[in-house]
């Protein structure tokens, strides 16, 4: 092999690990982060998840006036919350099948392990009859309609003793979001997919919401009447 022939095969060989490289830094910022990854990304929702229970209670005390926003943010809801069940769901499912770096994070609060089927069944229900009421309309009413309100309190109770267990280390969680700063990619691992994945699930709810929202006229109508009478 003479001189311009290994020059070539360095220059290839350079090319290939440098691509290696590339990929590796775009793989790290999509589904890098690990264990802190997974906690920020989980306490991200669990902010937006507060901001949009707060305007759901809102809407809950003056129904008749503002069940229009209670529909649109109710639907807008699920893609969120359906992110947060699967950040924390993602987290148990390691913890539990002994994956190394889970384990060496430790495991969630007991109460928080215990309360959790409730509040995974409370968050199904309500959400799938709240979604059933607005299809088939103001008719369903009856015991449809008391299972999403009994469903709907016993989600709110165990929900809140979840966000509490999460509320004292959520602070450090949202500044290591901002901070963390890989010394090699020069980003945060995981930060893309993050993203990606809390602009995905908002725009999810946000689509949801605007293609049902021809749905909320016959629940408009109906409140109003009852309202006025």
């Amino acid at each position: 092999m003479n001189s311009q022939d290994s020059t070539l095969l360095r220059g290839r060989t350079g090319d290939s690990r440098r691509a290696e490289r590339s990929a590796a830094r775009r793989r790290s910022r999509l589904l890098g982060g690990g264990t802190a990854g997974n906690e920020q990304l989980t306490a991200t929702v669990g902010v937006i998840l507060l901001v949009l229970l707060a305007v759901i209670g809102v809407t809950i005390l003056r129904i008749h006036q503002l069940i229009s926003v209670h529909l649109f943010v109710g639907l807008l809801l699920i893609g969120p919350v359906a992110l947060k069940l699967g950040s924390t769901g993602y987290r148990f499912t390691r913890y539990y099948t002994h994956d190394r770096a889970y384990r060496s994070a430790g495991p969630p609060l007991p109460l928080l392990r215990i309360i959790a089927p409730v509040v995974v069944l409370s968050t199904v229900v309500v959400f799938a009859s709240g979604v059933a009421l607005l299809l088939l309309g103001p008719s369903s009413r009856g015991q449809l309609l008391l299972i999403h309100k009994a469903s709907f309190i016993v989600w709110v109770a165990f929900t809140a003793v979840h966000v509490l267990g999460h509320l004292p280390g959520m602070p450090e969680h949202l500044r290591a979001a901002r901070r963390t700063r890989a010394a090699v990619t020069g980003a945060d691992p995981g930060s893309g997919g993050r993203t990606i994945a809390v602009v995905g699930a908002f725009a999810g709810g946000l689509l949801l919401a605007l293609v049902l929202l021809p749905q909320y006229g016959a629940w408009t109508a109906a409140t109003a009447f009852l309202h006025h009478h």
